[in-house]
């Protein structure tokens, strides 16, 4: 396939920052903004595709997560909400009880759903779909994009999906690794990444991990590249819904460093380096949701009490260069032309 113009991808973000009003302000601006689905229901999400149409005659995309096929451990998962009752009980709330049925994250709803009011877009993280969702998608005229981190994760969504397109996950990104496995082993620099993809596949390549800048920008597209997507550089703009705790915590300068950590959800995922990932980030079972759902309500009640160091600071390498702009501001700020 021929990828449509937009150089600028926003990067959907799980959890709150990704927002219709997010959205539709990069679609409008000439980028392509992404909604995402997980943790959401299908319900919610389609919600928030109707409202992005009602925002922009643009296209924009929603990104699905896979289904968890953690092997978990529900010993490790019990030992880990025991370690944690002590920091729960000073914020007033108990530890979150993993869901099993929760592990799939509605995706036959979602997909449906999907289905029934397609967007533009529609990418895939934490795995590849079948062969046959990706062609009921692209029925609906859906350009189906697959995240992955490797050269085998990339070998096997073409194989197995059919994808219109990867997305390029490099080790710098911020938020979850999108592997399809639970692990912390494999990551490649986008650059790195770039190069091995393109060269096992001429599909359309989206890079994602550490770009912050024009100059950043123009580079990745130089090597190949059809656009760049950026999750950190849009988390401060006043369309996200990031909580405030987490848009002052990226410019905050005794944040000093970034990590990758299974402190907060169970899975990998890149944030600023706090309290509780320091102390807690070691005894993380491999677990997720399970993890998720388990710190949950720490998390909310850390956010509520206005706490930067009990709560996840998802961000990648280059968050100093996030600015509160409008998102508007920052796709012009990154179109190299």
């Amino acid at each position: 396939m021929t990828w449509p113009e937009p150089p600028i991808v926003q990067a959907p973000m799980a959890g709150g920052p990704s927002t219709p009003e997010l959205a539709a302000a990069v679609s409008g601006a000439g980028g392509l903004g992404f909604l995402a689905a997980g943790y959401k229901t299908a319900a919610a999400m389609r919600a928030d595709t109707d409202r992005t149409r009602a925002l922009t005659s643009r296209p924009f995309g929603t990104n699905v997560f896979m289904p968890s096929h953690d092997d978990i451990d529900p010993a490790a998962v019990d030992g880990y909400r025991a370690r944690l009752a002590p920091e729960a009980g000073r914020l007033g709330v108990a530890p979150g009880d993993p869901s099993p049925s929760a592990r799939d994250d509605g995706y036959d709803a979602k997909i449906a759903a999907l289905l029934d009011a397609p967007p533009a877009f529609v990418s895939f993280t934490f795995g590849t779909p079948s062969a046959d969702v990706t062609r009921a998608l692209q029925g609906r005229g859906v350009t189906v994009v697959v995240t992955v981190t490797t050269v085998d994760e990339a070998l096997q969504a073409l194989r197995e999906s059919g994808a219109d397109a990867l997305c390029l996950q490099g080790s710098e990104a911020g938020g979850h690794r999108a592997s399809f496995t639970n692990t912390l082993a494999g990551a490649l620099p986008v650059r790195d990444l770039l190069a091995a993809v393109r060269a096992v596949t001429d599909r359309p390549l989206i890079a994602a991990g550490g770009a912050a800048t024009r100059a950043d920008v123009a580079e990745l597209r130089g090597l190949g590249a059809v656009a760049v997507q950026l999750g950190t550089a849009f988390v401060r703009c006043p369309e996200s819904g990031a909580n405030p705790v987490h848009k002052a915590a990226l410019a905050d300068p005794r944040f000093t460093s970034t990590a990758v950590t299974r402190a907060f959800s169970g899975r990998p995922a890149r944030g600023l380096v706090n309290r509780f990932l320091t102390e807690h980030d070691a005894a993380a079972p491999a677990a997720y949701p399970d993890v998720h759902h388990v710190t949950s309500p720490l998390r909310k009640a850390a956010t509520a009490a206005g706490d930067p160091d009990g709560v996840n600071l998802w961000a990648g390498t280059s968050w100093r260069h996030a600015t509160d702009a409008p998102a508007a501001e920052v796709v012009r700020s990154l179109t190299p032309f």
